[in-house]
């Protein structure tokens, strides 16, 4: 089991969305972000003042996934998040050491495998 971060644009968020829907990866977290990578700095214009902006706007998916998605998950951040420019972002993974389904109690695999509804 892996746990999948992808960091990606806000504005690519949907396409990331998309893509892991048609890539049958079911079950993260979203969150928005603030970071900083290889984008050069930006000035803005703030209440008439020059402020320099060193800290980018970004969405952070978490997406834990049994190992035969790992892939798929990776892939599809890729597909939906990128624009080819600096600052499109980073996909990082990680291993898992237990996942526990709240509902269930099921662990593990069990646990981060999508589950129909009744």
């Amino acid at each position: 089991m892996k746990l999948v971060i992808g960091i990606v644009r806000p504005d690519k968020a949907n396409d990331v969305l998309e893509a892991l829907f048609r890539a049958d990866v079911r079950g993260f977290s979203l969150s928005k972000v603030q970071g900083h990578g290889g984008e050069l700095e930006r000035a803005e214009t703030y209440r008439g003042t020059r402020v320099k902006m060193g800290m980018a706007d970004k969405i952070r998916f978490e997406i834990a996934v049994s190992d035969e998605f790992v892939e798929p998950a990776i892939q599809a951040l890729c597909d939906g998040g990128q624009t080819g420019e600096v600052g499109d972002g980073k996909i990082f993974v990680v291993p898992l050491e237990r996942v526990v389904r709240i509902r269930t109690g099921e662990t593990d695999h069990g646990a981060v495998t999508p589950v129909v509804a009744p």
